[in-house]
């Protein structure tokens, strides 16, 4: 089964606050769908964390290295995409096409032998997970609402970040943080400083006081507390926080968390499936975690595509139980045909159809879709 043309279509209309600007429009393209088609007629589904522009400029260099290919080789394809990336960009805008590529390359894979994802990548540990409930961060009594609405909606599990928090004083960060625990009671609640944000003020002597703060409130875990590059600063914050230190989200490739592990400077490993490489370097990079004894919690402010990907995953990894949903947004509560349904632990189904379990619904790609028919088979 060849590959034979792949198509990209970026996502717009209904784009969420968020991402790596707090100043993003709704018809910003900040989301990218990526289909991979087949002489089989068999299409797969990726997304990817970046414009549509970077991608499509991505799969200029990298469509030589896969049109024509055998599509059922995932692993062989994508490192190939990886191997002969040094020279354009290996870890950027090449690493994050080849993301989606991956992904879509795992959906063919499935559908092809008739199998959810997560069986091919090794196997499946469960057939549910709980989705923490993903939200920034606002005025206490705003956060408040939001989070008892989302209470109410049935979720089990939450984080809160970003906004002001570390870039005010530590009444504001201690204020916000006391109304989210109030707002959920004992449930779940993770706190993400947002350190991947442009000039991030945030020290480490403010991000080990904070941690002591967040201790107080039962915090599962303090996300992102410093700049992504410090990893000396991470190793020293973990070595004396009382909560679980997070983080990864923006790194690229299982070679760029190598050193995060080894140096034990994270308790919980966050790759994003749509910028890091895809299934293929999450499932490495979960394994290479495991071994340090780290747990992966996928990053998922995404799209549909992404939370099924990450679902798929989550099966697959033993120590992987949440996975990241971000609340709100139509590219992940709309564009999977028959939506999401939580049951009454808070819990999703892993989709067990073949590939990633998940079709994609017309009427939403029409609304939100700069190509919306870039996955029909008969084009």
């Amino acid at each position: 089964m060849k590959i034979t043309r792949i198509e990209t279509c970026g996502l717009r209309g209904a784009t969420p606050e968020g991402g790596w600007s707090n100043e993003l429009r709704p018809d910003d393209v900040v989301h990218t769908l990526v289909a991979v088609h087949t002489d089989a007629g068999i299409v797969g589904i990726g997304s990817a964390f970046t414009t549509q522009h970077l991608v499509d400029a991505a799969l200029e260099v990298l469509s030589p290295l896969l049109l024509g290919r055998e599509a059922l080789e995932v692993e062989r394809l994508t490192e190939t995409l990886h191997q002969s990336a040094f020279w354009m960009g290996r870890g950027g805008s090449l690493t994050h096409a080849t993301s989606a590529v991956d992904i879509a390359l795992w959906d063919v894979a499935g559908q092809a032998l008739g199998q959810p994802v997560g069986r091919l990548l090794g196997g499946r540990h469960r057939d549910r997970v709980k989705p923490y409930a993903s939200l920034l961060m606002d005025e206490p009594e705003v956060l408040r609402d939001n989070l008892a609405e989302l209470v109410d909606a049935g979720f089990e599990a939450f984080k809160i970040g970003w906004w002001k928090f570390g870039r005010v004083d530590a009444a504001t960060d201690e204020r916000t943080v006391a109304a989210a625990r109030d707002a959920i009671g004992d449930r779940l609640l993770a706190v993400d400083a947002g350190g991947s944000e442009g000039f991030f003020p945030g020290t480490l002597t403010w991000a080990k006081r904070t941690a002591t703060m967040l201790k107080e409130y039962d915090v599962a875990w303090f996300e992102e507390a410093l700049a992504p590059d410090d990893i000396e600063g991470f190793v020293e914050l973990r070595a004396s926080s009382p909560v679980p230190i997070s983080g990864g989200e923006v790194l690229t490739r299982r070679q760029s968390f190598l050193p995060y592990l080894e140096r034990r400077a994270f308790d919980i490993v966050q790759p994003d499936t749509t910028k890091g490489g895809g299934l293929s370097e999450s499932r490495r990079i979960g394994w290479t975690a495991a071994d340090h004894g780290v747990r992966l919690i996928p990053h998922g402010w995404n799209t549909c595509v992404g939370l099924a990907a990450d679902l798929q995953l989550a099966s697959a990894l033993p120590g992987t139980d949440l996975v990241e949903y971000k609340t709100g947004s139509a590219y992940v509560d709309d564009l999977a045909s028959g939506g999401w349904t939580l049951d009454d632990d808070g819990s999703l189904a892993i989709p067990s159809a073949p590939g990633l379990g998940i079709t994609l619904d017309a009427d939403a790609l029409g609304r939100y879709g700069t190509n919306p028919h870039f996955a029909d088979a008969d084009r």
